[in-house]
């Protein structure tokens, strides 16, 4: 089976890069040592600090497994090539919601990077959906599960 193609800015893929890092340098070993500990403790049978040393190790180990096949499926998009007139991923669009007159900002990123406090729209939300292939100046309507949202594009940049 295809593997999904994940697209990440140069920052995402180096803070999943060092993420990595710190897990396999610094958990990893810490991990290991926290299980030879407890087996230091006597009876493995009844040790419930040794269970917990294990478990703990196993979730580690998939962490890294998860981030080592998300890097393997990553693909860093060259930003000079993106095309600043339509909305696309790494686009910067700001928002009139046409209802309550507000504007918004929001970066749509790929799903490991999106952070809503940060303005980081994932690509795979309704909104961010909508707004792709969109220039500046069009009205997007979203249906989101609050009803109906629209939306005028004011500016696009990167």
């Amino acid at each position: 089976m295809a593997k999904e193609i994940i697209y990440l800015t140069a920052e995402g893929y180096k803070k999943l890069k060092a993420e990595l890092d710190h897990l396999r340098s610094v958990e990893r070993p810490a991990a290991s040592a926290a299980i030879a500990e407890a087996r230091d403790k006597g009876d493995l049978s009844e040790n419930a600090e040794y269970d917990a040393a294990r478990e703990a190790q196993g979730l580690l180990e998939m962490r890294i497994a998860k981030l080592e096949d998300t890097m393997a499926n990553a693909r860093v998009i060259d930003e000079t090539k993106i095309d600043k007139s339509k909305v696309q991923i790494l686009s910067k669009v700001t928002l009139l919601n046409k209802k309550t007159n507000k504007e918004v900002t929001y970066t749509i990123v790929a799903e490991h990077e999106a952070n809503l406090r940060e303005g980081k729209l994932a690509i795979g939300t309704p909104i961010a959906k909508a707004l792709l292939g969109h220039k500046k100046g069009d009205e997007v309507e979203v249906t989101v599960p609050a009803g109906v949202l629209t939306f005028e594009i004011l500016d696009i940049s990167i």
